[in-house]
């Protein structure tokens, strides 16, 4: 398949710059997968949708302020995010100006609280960055760093919880799993008490949300690997789904992407902790999960192709054009489809 397959023309005016006042009030529109049916609801109303022995399934990766701006040894500005912990100080990162962030090249961040040298230049035009500071990295991080906003979003973030779940828990992530910023405890009680079974993965977002895809032929697409580990309480929770003839219903792209790299050809789970690069697209047969929670993504993007492969591309860019012209909010603060 090509990517132009996937395009779609976007009005600028429909890209969410700010999350709304509640997290609940967004629109969800309900998505067929077989028929291609369409039905425009309210975020809110989620629960009626769900079924006692569904099992419900969240990442709880939570984002980190991953966006810190320098000084190299020279003077000049530079801007670092943060991708990928490699363990011992040791971070994958993206730099700006990539050019003039050559191996050996020092940064200095917050007056000298943080220090980077880069020692290694990756594929790719990454940064492979040794930091160096006295005292707790996440604490620093805190101080120092922003919010890892998309680039479509030029509006200013007041809050930073607003670019987190209610239920985030696991540093690790260079953009939100933003599907799950819907939720509020009080839609997650509702939930629980319909009978359907809440439960946790962690995928910590890297390169991937943030990689273009340049190839015309998709399959000849790489993904960048991510960090994503499925407890045992979460393989148990989704096989006595599966079994009992309920719904596996995965939150987001992430939580779906976790779930098949760790299902087996039968579709059982089993606890795992590892890296996945797995690339979904029309002609993937589903192995784990039923239906699919997930915000509106970018044309050409590998998150679109995941849902046309769950959905069918035609019922896919219906869905978006009826989206279009109904004046749905897109991306990562806009609002959500339900795919059943």
């Amino acid at each position: 398949m090509k990517k132009s397959d996937f395009w779609f023309d976007l009005p600028q005016e429909l890209i969410a710059q700010t999350p709304l006042e509640k997290r609940d009030s967004s629109r969800l529109l309900l998505i067929n997968k077989e028929t291609g049916e369409l039905e425009d609801r309210s975020f809110h109303e989620l629960p009626e949708f769900l079924s006692a022995g569904d099992c419900l399934v969240l990442n709880d990766s939570r984002v980190i302020p991953a966006r810190l701006f320098g000084r190299r040894d020279t003077g000049g500005a530079v801007e670092v995010l943060l991708l990928t912990d490699k363990g011992g100080g040791r971070w994958e990162c993206l730099t700006r100006p990539g050019r003039k962030t050559r191996k050996g090249t020092v940064i200095s961040f917050g007056g000298g609280e943080l220090s980077a040298e880069v020692i290694e230049e990756l594929s790719g035009g990454n940064k492979l960055l040794q930091f160096r500071y006295d005292g707790i990295f996440m604490e620093i991080l805190e101080r120092l760093g922003q919010m890892p906003l998309p680039p479509y979003i030029k509006a200013e973030l007041k809050d930073k919880e607003r670019y987190q779940t209610v239920y985030s828990r696991e540093l690790g992530s260079a953009a939100a799993p933003t599907a799950g910023l819907h939720f509020t405890n009080e839609l997650l009680d509702l939930i629980r008490a319909k009978g359907v079974d809440i439960e946790f993965v962690t995928l910590h977002v890297g390169l991937g949300t943030f990689r273009p895809v340049k190839d015309e032929e998709i399959e000849d697409h790489e993904m960048h690997s991510e960090f994503y580990s499925i407890p045992r309480q979460t393989a148990e929770a989704v096989n006595r789904c599966r079994k009992n003839g309920g719904r596996v219903i995965a939150c987001g792209t992430t939580a779906c992407r976790s779930l098949e790299s760790a299902a087996g050809e039968d579709g059982t789970l089993s606890e795992f902790s590892g890296w996945t690069n797995i690339f979904i697209y029309p002609g993937y047969k589903f192995k784990c999960i039923d239906a699919l929670i997930t915000n509106f993504h970018l044309p050409e993007s590998t998150l679109i192709m995941l849902v046309s492969a769950l959905a069918g591309r035609e019922n896919v860019l219906n869905a978006y054009s009826h989206a279009i012209a109904e004046k749905y909010r897109f991306f990562s603060f806009g609002d959500a489809c339900f795919f059943y």
